[in-house]
């Protein structure tokens, strides 16, 4: 699909809902409450967010310095 699809987003959710059920219900099997794992499933998207954002700045640099070598 390309990246500029309008539904991109909406099908990436799909092709990885299964695998979020599945890792909610062992979650919830190995005693977390579904509230407490989907917080936890957010904060590790938004950690992994964040550590793209901070490799591709740092990628961004290492450019920038190699340019000016």
């Amino acid at each position: 699909m390309p990246e500029d699809h309008p539904d991109r987003h909406i099908r990436c959710q799909d092709a990885i809902q299964f695998a979020f059920q599945h890792l909610l219900r062992q979650a919830v099997a190995s005693g977390w409450s579904e509230s407490e794992a989907v917080a936890a499933f957010i904060d590790l998207a938004d950690n992994h967010m964040l550590s793209i954002a901070a490799n591709d700045e740092t990628n961004k640099l290492i450019e920038r310095l190699k340019r000016m070598t």
